[in-house]
């Protein structure tokens, strides 16, 4: 077995099992078409569908270094959820975070071929933006610390979206401008708008398009943009409850140990709810 079927096998079997992975399964990806070809070899031998994308910033110097600011993972259908969901699950022994983030579903996909979108066109491929929670958990505990092309090796790190309401009037972009407010069992722990996230939630689209094209993957309808972190990555523990306030709209669930699976509540369409 290759380097890269030996890594893809071991995360998709740790996460299958919930189980912590140490140390890193192989010799670590040193370039992003690595990287990306573990993560696609994994979506291969994993076997369930994937309904969305989760978007993270990539930053200095390693953007630089690498041609990206941005990274990309896939999220499972069985890992989507709406807002009603009470908790979310995470490997306990591994890494496990929780992020206030902006959720854009896709109503149409780009032109074949087309790539290098304007923020105007990215838009234009865009039916709903919902206030939401990701999920970012892995087995391997070093998957942050060991930087983006190992985040990038194990789906991105993402283990889970909660999609809450729709953004009223979000075609007008104002929401980039809401005050977002995380805390974990009440005490803050991030500030910030979606106005500091490089190019915000809909450059997280046009990312994506491009990021995908390069694989041979095309955006897809009801394709789900996690699409960013906007106030930070926070990690979390069983037992605690994330809370995420989007000026005056909340999202919030408990987190607890995952026993090899996630809640699911309907079909990602309606965990959404109507855009």
């Amino acid at each position: 077995m290759g380097n890269r079927d030996r890594i893809a096998q071991a995360f998709v079997t740790a996460r299958r099992q919930a189980a912590g992975l140490s140390p890193y399964p192989g010799d670590a990806p040193t370039t992003l078409a690595e990287a990306y070809a573990i993560q696609d070899r994994a979506i291969a031998l994993d076997g369930r569908q994937v309904v969305g994308w989760k978007v993270g910033r990539i930053n200095a110097p390693l953007d630089g270094q690498l041609g990206a600011n941005r990274l990309a993972g896939p999220i499972f259908a069985d890992q989507v959820v709406g807002g009603e969901v009470q908790d979310m699950g995470v490997i306990a022994d591994g890494f496990a975070a929780a992020e206030a983030e902006y959720c854009v579903r896709i109503g149409r996909s780009p032109a074949p071929g087309r790539t290098g979108l304007s923020l105007g066109k990215a838009l234009e491929l865009v039916d709903a933006v919902h206030v939401g929670i990701e999920i970012a958990s892995s087995p391997y505990a070093g998957i942050n610390v060991d930087g983006p092309l190992v985040t990038i090796s194990d789906y991105g790190n993402n283990f889970g979206l909660l999609i809450g309401a729709e953004v009223p009037g979000w075609r007008d972009l104002s929401f980039i401008d809401w005050p977002v407010e995380s805390r974990i069992d009440g005490v803050v722990v991030g500030q910030a708008s979606a106005r500091t996230m490089l190019d915000g939630p809909i450059g997280a689209v046009a990312f994506l398009v491009d990021c995908l094209a390069a694989r041979g993957i095309v955006l897809a309808p009801g394709t789900w943009v996690s699409s960013g972190a906007v106030t930070g990555v926070h990690q979390v523990a069983p037992g605690q409850r994330f809370e995420a306030d989007f000026d005056a709209m909340r999202v919030a669930c408990g987190i607890v140990a995952a026993g090899g699976s996630t809640p699911t509540v309907g079909t990602p369409a309606q965990a959404g709810g109507q855009g």
